[in-house]
């Protein structure tokens, strides 16, 4: 089986984490099996699909890391679904219906209040040609429904097992709005059959809509593909993430100084996978996820493996989403980050930092923007925090001269703790203070051959350096 997965984001708004999620699983699946990741833009719905909310996605998706290999619009489609439609109608799967929108929601309230299912009762069916003429003369212009077949619809979902619903227990859904704006169900499976796609891996909050879409792919003499639906993220808590989205976008998080691989990170520490160490580039986070997933059988074939094992594992018990620890992600990443990949960001930092500063300071980083104040420690102006002063510059006579190197700071503190007979925190604490302005921070054995002797030697004294 040639493996073809889509991401079908709706630029009607930024992607949050939600969405991430949903891309890189299908992301890490398709590259596993060495298929293609196709990019959906689903932009029909003219009055909120914005061109810069579909800039933004793609933005989004490169930042993560999440290339695609093929990209479509279905607005550019508009002629395919309309097609479809005509052969629906033509086999009598689609059928018109003139209800208002107050008209169906009288109906709705009505089959509550008489304590049944809300379910449309299918009474456009009953017009007689004459009396759909006399709507259609009237102004009326129908909407279009599909007529689901009676009986059940199964399917062995790759993450929920197998599934089975009764088509009786929902609405005909409607495929075209009464201005001929084609709708999700239709647009998604005539996609779907055109490009390809082998597997379609996205949130469990669609599984209703799979019944009637595998209905649909029937009807259009398409053979259904592989359905994978997810648990939907939730907070510490365990409740829905759904009022809270807005700040989780990955916009507001980018902002935020969230790096792209600790969201990659922390979206892939799904059931299969424990990563001990930060990935520090997404081919990496693929190469564990190969692995693991190869790990939970022996693969008799790419098919087997991805169809049989991989998805079930990945998408057990729901997926907890802790701010907390997204920060703890994102400062082990910092602190296991090599000065080569930092170092063209500290440049665009503005900052010309070396080697021995960014390990000096890295394991102290919270945020990539943290940096900077270690740099105007080591490297500009810093108003010392001087607790006693005749302790601080006493220390100051003792400093040793410059070259400054590893020892430094042990052989410093060893000279000033027998000169003023203190030791532990009395000795350390006030000398952080005066040459950092800070009571926690770096070691400094390697932070005070970064601050020179002119500085420390000012700042003991109670000067700004």
């Amino acid at each position: 089986m040639t493996v073809r997965v889509r991401f079908a984001p709706s630029p009607t708004g930024r992607l949050h984490l939600g969405n991430a999620r949903i891309a890189l699983i299908n992301y890490l699946f398709a590259r596993h099996a060495g298929g293609a990741f196709v990019l959906r833009v689903d932009d029909t719905d003219r009055e909120r699909s914005r061109d810069e909310f579909t800039d933004a996605i793609r933005a989004d998706l490169e930042w993560l890391g999440l290339d695609w290999d093929e990209e479509f619009h279905q607005s550019a489609r508009l002629d395919r679904y309309h097609r479809a439609m005509e052969r629906l109608k033509a086999t009598f799967r689609a059928y018109p219906c003139y209800e208002s929108a107050d008209e169906l929601e009288r109906k709705r309230k009505r089959q509550l209040g008489q304590g049944k299912p809300p379910i449309y009762d299918r009474a456009a069916l009953s017009l007689s040609p004459e009396e759909r003429e006399r709507l259609e003369a009237e102004g009326s212009k129908p909407h279009w429904r599909f007529m689901l077949e009676p009986g059940e619809v199964e399917w062995n979902d790759l993450v929920r097992g197998p599934c089975r619903y009764r088509s009786a227990h929902l609405s005909d859904p409607v495929l075209m709005r009464e201005d001929g704006v084609p709708l999700y169900t239709l647009t998604s499976v005539v996609d779907d059959i055109e490009f390809g796609i082998s597997h379609v891996i996205r949130g469990e909050d669609h599984v209703t809509n799979t019944v009637p879409q595998i209905d649909l792919f029937r009807a259009l003499h398409a053979a259904p593909p592989l359905f994978a639906h997810l648990p939907l993220m939730v907070d510490a808590q365990g409740k829905g993430l759904s009022k809270r989205l807005e700040s989780l976008t990955l916009e507001a998080l980018r902002n935020q100084g969230i790096e792209a691989m600790a969201i990659n990170w922390l979206l892939g520490r799904e059931g299969t996978i424990d990563i001990a160490e930060p990935p520090q580039t997404l081919s990496e986070l693929v190469d564990r996820f190969i692995t693991a997933w190869e790990a939970i059988e022996p693969a008799r074939d790419v098919a087997a493996m991805v169809e049989a094992k991989a998805l079930g594992h990945l998408g057990e018990g729901k997926m907890r989403f802790d701010p907390a620890e997204l920060d703890h992600l994102n400062a082990r990443l910092l602190h296991a980050m090599s000065f080569a990949r930092a170092q063209p960001r500290l440049q665009a930092l503005g900052l010309a930092a070396d080697e021995p500063f960014w390990l000096a300071v890295r394991g102290n980083l919270k945020r990539l923007a943290d940096v900077e104040d270690w740099w105007a420690v080591c490297r500009a102006q810093v108003t010392p925090a001087v607790e006693d002063p005749d302790y601080a510059r006493l220390a100051a006579t003792l400093l040793p001269p410059e070259p400054w190197g590893a020892d430094t700071w042990r052989d410093w503190t060893q000279a000033v703790g027998r000169a003023a007979g203190r030791k532990g925190r009395d000795l350390y604490h006030p000398l952080r203070l005066a040459l950092t302005g800070r009571g926690d921070g770096p070691e400094l054995a390697a932070l005070l051959p970064l601050i020179g002797r002119a500085r420390a030697a000012a700042r003991l004294e109670g000067r700004t350096a």
